[in-house]
């Protein structure tokens, strides 16, 4: 497996894999093609299909230039080597000099054809839940350690800065209102939720409507074009905040334990990652707010100091119960359903905690037989609902 560092990325919204992944591709191509005077970039498969409300096409032109690039929407090719493909062709005097084919793989990852050098180095020599919680039990280690062991020099702070760009995330959507770009006129609702204090609110009223106004805030500042951090998508960047930040607060929490919490939901991520997909386009939104939910309940797991045991379950509900949910963004943006899954997420997490907690001596499935379910499910889910906005709520959509 290849670095957690890979899996949480600082970046702008709305999309890692529509917005993120085609800029760093465009990014390297310059890099390697600098005497280009023009540029024609072709997206095809959900790049085509929802690159306009996931604002591929101006993330490319204002990477490699406004004036000089082409922007050419081709949903029609088939047979594609991933649903987020994309063509880079340097031009200079009207003249083809370079091209590449890019695929977004999720996470704002990218893998160019033919040049292997573009791939992150593997840092972890297991490549299942069983082996690592084989070799966890056998060093007597936690999972954040196990990251610890083989992430190297400067990891806490690489994750110390993640989790501060969470909750800068949080805090300016928190402060945030009014109408998100797009066109459809999605009213932003973290600010509304989080001030609606009602007199003698239950506790669970209030858990509830704290954990999802820090959801929405994240995920309103990644619909609205903000400084997000993917975790392990764009499109679900508000799950894991919102669940650690609440508990951060609720049970004052140290920093170092949040640290832990994400270095463990890292794991799991990681592991998804490797073995299925974190792509809307190629799995579906169980790919993306499932994967998300699972990592938010290993973190909440391991702030509960749980066991390699409970931690597996408790990702392992997380998968199995968001098998098949469908990628349909209304209008190609990422605003309906998005945002408002971000939320239910977040609160099945911490629901999904207290479950394994009791138990989880009893599960017959494994996180790896879930991961590889998912994967095989969202490879038989049509097309349509695969972030390609042609069915679903974007079809009916009016």
């Amino acid at each position: 497996m290849k670095s957690i560092r890979e899996l949480y990325k600082i970046g702008r919204g709305p999309s890692s894999s529509h917005t993120m992944g085609p800029e760093k591709a465009c990014r390297l191509f310059v890099k390697e093609n600098g005497e280009c005077d023009e540029y024609k970039v072709t997206l095809f498969g959900s790049l085509a299909a929802t690159g306009k409300g996931h604002l591929t096409d101006k993330v490319v032109k204002e990477t490699l230039g406004e004036e000089k690039t082409e922007v050419i929407f081709d949903g029609k090719k088939t047979k594609l080597p991933h649903p987020n493909t994309m063509y880079i062709e340097g031009l200079k005097k009207g003249v083809s000099v370079a091209k590449w084919e890019v695929t977004s793989v999720g996470g704002g990852a990218i893998k160019v054809k033919g040049k292997a050098e573009i791939a992150s180095p593997e840092v972890y020599p297991h490549g299942s839940y069983e082996e690592i919680k084989e070799f966890c039990l056998l060093n007597h280690i936690k999972l954040w350690q196990y990251a610890e062991i083989f992430e190297g020099e400067g990891f806490w702070d690489y994750l110390s800065e993640i989790w501060q760009t969470m909750n800068e995330c949080v805090d300016r959507g928190l402060k945030a209102s009014g109408v998100l770009p797009g066109g459809i006129n999605t009213q932003r609702k973290a600010k509304t939720l989080y001030d609606q204090y009602v007199l003698n609110e239950k506790p669970e009223t209030r858990e509830n409507r704290i954990v999802c106004s820090y959801a929405y805030a994240a995920a309103e500042e990644n619909a609205g074009g903000g400084k997000v951090v993917t975790a392990p998508t764009c499109g679900s960047c508000g799950v894991i905040p919102a669940v650690f930040r609440y508990l951060q607060e609720k049970n004052e929490v140290p920093e170092k334990e949040i640290l832990k919490a994400l270095a463990t939901a890292g794991v799991i991520g990681n592991l998804i990652k490797t073995n299925a997909s974190i792509s809307g386009a190629e799995c579906g939104c169980q790919a993306e707010v499932g994967v998300a939910c699972s990592m938010a309940s290993a973190g909440v797991a391991q702030l509960y100091n749980m066991t390699v045991d409970q931690i597996e379950y408790a990702s392992e509900i997380a998968i199995e119960h968001h098998l098949g949910l469908t990628c349909d963004p209304i209008c190609g943006l990422v605003q309906i359903p998005c945002i408002e899954r971000n939320a239910v997420a977040a609160l099945r997490a911490l629901n999904e905690v207290t479950l394994a907690g009791f138990l989880s001596d009893s599960r017959k499935i494994s996180l790896d037989m879930a991961i590889k379910t998912m994967y095989d499910t969202g490879r038989d889910i049509s097309g349509k609902y695969r972030e390609t906005s042609k069915g679903g709520l974007a079809k009916l959509y009016n």
